[in-house]
């Protein structure tokens, strides 16, 4: 568990230098996920290491949220004040960013030429 921390970190820490270093309008950590990705992709070995310990990381994904909700009780004087508009903006942002979703893979699936019905499937469709 310890090595998989430790490559994960490594990646987001090399993301974090080489946004910085050269500027780029992507955060560090996604530019490290990145590059795990194309790794992992081209080294298998490492994303057989790593697997186990990250699909535990994501069975308890939900510890991450821990933080979000202090803030939120922290700042509740805040939302208090603009908490409709923020309300407004998140559901609006959201939204927009399942409809742009949907939009980019239609627009994918067309230019591949996707028409494999067994792609539309869900993990329990038989």
């Amino acid at each position: 568990m310890i090595s998989t921390l430790a490559i994960i970190l490594s990646f987001q820490l090399i993301g974090e230098v080489i946004s910085r270093a050269l500027t780029l309008p992507l955060p560090g950590p996604v530019v490290g996920l990145i590059l795990l990705v194309l790794t992992c992709i081209l080294r298998p070995s490492v994303a057989a290491h790593i697997r186990g310990t990250t699909l535990g990381l994501l069975q308890h994904l939900s510890l991450f949220f821990v933080p979000a909700g202090v803030g939120i009780v922290a700042h509740r004087d805040l939302l208090r004040e603009d908490g409709v508009a923020l309300m407004l903006a998140l559901i609006g942002s959201t939204v927009l960013a399942i409809a742009v979703g949907a939009w980019v893979f239609a627009a994918v699936a067309r230019w591949t030429g996707s028409t494999d019905p067994e792609a539309q499937k869900g993990p329990n469709d038989a």
